[in-house]
């Protein structure tokens, strides 16, 4: 290229038309040799220096806007390489005159993108509630409804994940309001999904399943894109889990990873996790391995999914020590993911629960050391877990505190000769009764 020659001009000492103009402004102009020059830059300090005074050129040809949407384009991206966030959000503060030279749609899409850069530095949850807030007020002053719509979705997503769900459902109660006037039917999906994930966050089922039937039938009515019907399957998923309805769940979840995994989607191994643990909920663990070592499985082999095969070893055979040494060795898979962990912990009360019962069975009056001992568990848990069976009549017994022992009572068996002459007597005042009423009716 021309602008290649005179660049090599430069290097040994020639003179070029572009050295005297970048000498003579603060800008470089806004062309395709500029963004050349960024990608060619040695170190990506220098890189984004040449992109920010491409940004500064004052044109507002066609052919300069062009060119600046890329410069913006590779300037997010050099920055997100380079952990500047702070960055980021004055960038955008920069681009506001720009965004009045292109078109809505376009400003709609670059807020978006450097909105969604930004996500992508780790520990930026703060800041990007600040930037999306900020947006949401330029949006406000310039009009720009579409735009504050989608910057307004994802604060109440932010604020989520931040654990402010009043806050956050105050902003989706209002917006879901003027999206359904408005039937913009791609974003009510997203909102009556948002707001799914949210009542589901507060623990209210029933106005977690009222959104995210909301969000199906919107979806019903327009192509919803693939990730999308992913992360609605996969929220199905998990309020049919919370329901025991396993079986359902499993169906979903295994919906939701077809949908990722043929996007490449970082959620499939969550989606795939999920359906281990519908395996494992109902007694179908040994099924775990086997779909871990299925050709869709071992692309994902890794912590999360060496942590549900822990789990399934631990429930197949009923040791509750393994349990306890994949609970302590996956602490981040298991018990940091409160939807496994929720229903790890209902498991593990059971798996408890038939192994005290299977333990003091021979008995009828142990030490509750001896029990512990044999399962391998506190002495005071034990004690906690067996009196806590006695109050839901899992067995018939007392503990002696005094003496460190559980009795053990026999089962009372009733006669069955009471309730059926209780049913005798029923029957035969039920037949007293209809000849009285019968003879009433003779003698009137």
């Amino acid at each position: 290229m021309a602008w290649r020659r005179r660049q090599r001009d430069a290097g040994n000492g020639g003179s070029s038309e572009f050295k005297a103009v970048a000498m003579a402004s603060s800008y470089l102009p806004a062309t395709a040799d500029s963004i050349a020059q960024a990608l060619e830059a040695k170190a990506p300090s220098e890189a984004i220096s040449i992109l920010y005074k491409i940004l500064e050129n004052p044109s507002s040809s066609s052919d300069a806007l062009r060119i600046k949407e890329q410069a913006i384009t590779n300037l997010s991206d050099l920055l997100r390489q380079e952990n500047r966030a702070e960055d980021l959000r004055n960038l955008l503060t920069q681009l506001r005159p720009f965004f009045n030279l292109i078109p809505k749609a376009k400003t709609a899409k670059i807020v978006r993108g450097i909105i969604d850069t930004v996500a992508k530095i780790p520990g930026t949850a703060v800041l990007q509630i600040s930037l999306c807030k900020e947006m949401v007020q330029w949006t406000r002053d310039e009009k720009r409804t579409f735009l504050r719509q989608r910057v307004e979705a994802r604060l109440a997503a932010l604020l989520m994940e931040s654990k402010e769900y009043s806050e956050a459902l105050n902003l989706l109660s209002g917006l879901v309001k003027e999206v359904r006037r408005l039937d913009d039917k791609l974003l009510l999906v997203d909102i009556d999904l948002l707001e799914s994930k949210l009542h589901f966050s507060l623990r209210n089922l029933p106005k977690a399943k009222a959104a995210l039937t909301a969000a199906r039938t919107a979806a019903n009515a327009i192509y919803v894109p693939p990730a999308q019907q992913g992360t609605i399957d996969l929220q199905s998923g998990i309020l049919h889990a919370e329901e025991k309805d396993y079986k359902t769940a499993y169906s979903y979840f295994f919906e939701a990873f077809e949908a990722f995994n043929a996007l490449e989607d970082s959620r499939a191994v969550y989606s795939l996790k999920y359906m281990l643990l519908c395996k494992i909920m109902v007694n179908q663990a040994d099924d775990v391995t086997g779909v871990i070592s299925s050709k869709a499985g071992l692309q994902y082999v890794g912590p999360e999914l060496d942590a549900m095969k822990a789990v399934a070893d631990a429930y197949s055979k009923r040791s509750l020590k393994l349990f306890e040494t994949a609970l302590g060795d996956f602490k981040g898979q298991l018990s940091e993911d409160p939807i496994v962990h929720r229903h790890l912990s209902s498991l593990y009360d059971t798996l408890l629960e038939q192994n005290l019962c299977r333990l003091i069975e021979p008995f009828s009056r142990v030490e509750i050391g001896h029990i512990a001992e044999l399962i391998e568990l506190p002495i005071d848990h034990v004690e906690k877990k067996l009196s806590q069976m006695i109050l839901d009549k899992k067995f018939a017994g007392t503990l002696d505190q005094g003496a460190g022992c559980l009795v053990i009572f026999e089962d009372g068996k009733t006669d069955a000769i009471y309730p059926a002459t209780l049913e005798t007597l029923t029957n035969i005042g039920k037949v007293v009764d209809s000849l009285y009423v019968r003879s009433a009716k003779i003698m009137a």
